[in-house]
């Protein structure tokens, strides 16, 4: 069962023609300038998302330790 699940999710995947293809969409969507703005939003992003699941992780420990110590 998981190695169908798995084969189903790498053949859904994109491959190297059409990241080509996205690439060129992208490009001509937001062009050379706007890219590297629009990255550095993703990668902000993903920063606040990670740090926000870290503080998340750590208040679960945390109230896992103070149940234990009750």
């Amino acid at each position: 069962m998981l190695s169908i699940l798995s084969n189903i999710i790498l053949l859904s995947m994109p491959g190297g023609s059409e990241w080509f293809l996205i690439i060129i969409v992208v490009l001509l969507m937001f062009g050379g300038k706007k890219i590297p703005e629009l990255m550095r939003g993703v990668g902000r992003g993903m920063r606040e998302f990670n740090d926000a699941k870290n503080n998340v992780k750590s208040e679960i420990e945390e109230g896992m330790k103070e149940k234990e110590t009750k």
